[in-house]
């Protein structure tokens, strides 16, 4: 299903498309790809063309909702839908029936999306390589041969995305969760500010640092799908340029550790960011993204054990040994290790508001490495140096491809603002995919 999202507006809007027809491409495309992808969880297939027969009729009859109406998207399987299984990538939870639905589905079928089904995730959200011991790990559309990861923890949704299965889906990001697939899979993914858009209805990992947000192929798209689950509407011109942005680039020690192929690829994106007219100065953050990752840590540790310790504690539960391993560890944070750390964040969030305040944007790599084989992937650290501490700061970011590398792996770009300014960040985002020009498509992509 090669459409995008703004091209459905369009082919809808002229009647060159209904939604009847893009449903069935949408079914057809997983029935052939899935089976090697491995990106669903569920697929609700009879509801979904119920649903392209209701919007189709309403289409035809001038009673269409917007542009999101007759949209396929998915959601993560950590998003509730009243009735049907959530299981949250846990196979204890495998027959778990939901009772209510998040309040983004809602938002997103109110505004005529049509669900096709659940994506599957990493345990409880806690992981950002993508992997799932006991309910399988999705493979990465860009590598036909080997298993790489596909980014966690919104791994079903970044290679359902990318391999064109479906134009959007729903992710969540408490550290990277949404940017990291975004990244490793190529497409683009919006972290949206903490408290923007709301968490009811979501299994909860840290109620302090989770997000929902957009993953989509473009910039338009993940704009597009954002305005359907908010209840504010962006106000931004996507087509504007940047000239006099001031963009923050990452300080000399900051790069070291970050794989060379990823360097290039973000080097060259500053370049053409300048030849825009941005104004690039090297930054220096008031602490090392390495430490506010680690602050973060702590505050989602805690919160996740105390949202799921039972079960990581009872040694018969069917649970993810690696992802049991992050969840025990919160039980040796001490109460007041935990305040100490949201009082630390709190201060360290007006340290580094004082030392951004004369830049519009920060602009990094979104992981340091490139998508890694599954089986060379260490479940002890993550991918996340430059993603968590966006969640820490109470920032809002998307993930960008930046380009493909030498292996014929996606390279990304990280483009963070203030907690608030999904405006500008989407700005500089669009202004740098429109100078970047055209993406490759992935081998495993349903071709037109």
């Amino acid at each position: 299903m090669s459409y995008s999202v703004v091209e459905l507006d369009k082919k809808y809007a002229d009647g060159s498309l209904t939604p009847k027809q893009v449903i069935g491409e949408c079914l057809d495309s997983i029935e052939a790809l899935d089976p090697v992808v491995g990106a669903w969880q569920a697929v609700y297939a009879e509801e979904a063309r119920a649903a392209a027969e209701i919007a189709t009729a309403d289409i035809a009859s001038g009673r269409r909702k917007g542009p999101f109406h007759g949209v396929p998207f998915a959601l993560k399987d950590i998003v509730e839908v009243e009735g049907k299984l959530t299981a949250a990538g846990c196979a204890e939870w495998k027959d778990r029936r939901s009772v209510v639905t998040a309040e983004v589905a809602k938002r997103l079928i109110d505004s005529g999306g049509i669900l096709v089904g659940k994506t599957k995730t990493v345990e409880f959200a806690f992981g950002g390589w993508g992997t799932n011991q006991r309910m399988g790990t999705p493979h990465n559309p860009w590598d036909e041969d080997v298993a790489r990861v596909p980014g966690g923890s919104s791994s079903g949704s970044g290679a359902a995305v990318a391999s064109g299965m479906v134009p959007c889906a729903i992710g969540t990001d408490t550290g990277g969760s949404v940017r990291l697939p975004a990244a490793f899979c190529g497409i683009v993914g919006l972290k949206t500010t903490e408290g923007l858009l709301p968490t009811e209805g979501i299994v909860p990992l840290s109620h302090t640092l989770d997000t929902p947000g957009p993953i989509a192929r473009s910039v338009a798209d993940a704009a597009l799908m954002y305005d359907a689950m908010s209840t504010e509407k962006l106000n931004v011109d996507l087509s504007a340029g940047i000239p006099g942005i001031r963009i923050g680039s990452l300080s000399d020690a900051e790069r070291v550790g970050v794989d060379p192929e990823q360097l290039d690829a973000y080097d060259r994106s500053l370049d053409q960011l300048a030849d825009l007219g941005a104004d690039i100065v090297q930054f220096q953050p008031t602490k090392t993204f390495e430490e506010m990752k680690e602050a973060a840590a702590v505050i989602l540790t805690a919160e996740g054990y105390f949202h799921h310790g039972a079960l990581m504690d009872d040694p018969e539960s069917l649970v993810d040994e690696n992802v049991r391993s992050r969840f025990v560890a919160g039980a040796a944070i001490s109460s007041a290790q935990y305040v100490g750390a949201l009082l630390q964040r709190d201060s360290d969030r007006r340290s580094f508001s004082l030392a951004i305040q004369n830049i519009d944007a920060l602009v990094m790599p979104t992981t340091p490495m490139l998508p890694l084989p599954v089986s060379e992937a260490d479940e002890q650290s993550t991918p996340a140096r430059f993603t968590r501490a966006i969640n820490y700061l109470s920032m809002c970011a998307t993930s960008v491809p930046s380009g493909v590398s030498s292996q014929g792996l996606p390279t990304s770009l990280q483009v963070a603002c203030v907690g608030g300014n999904e405006s500008v960040c989407l700005q500089i985002s669009a202004a740098y995919e429109r100078v970047r020009g055209d993406m490759p498509m992935p081998p495993l992509f349903v071709k037109p």
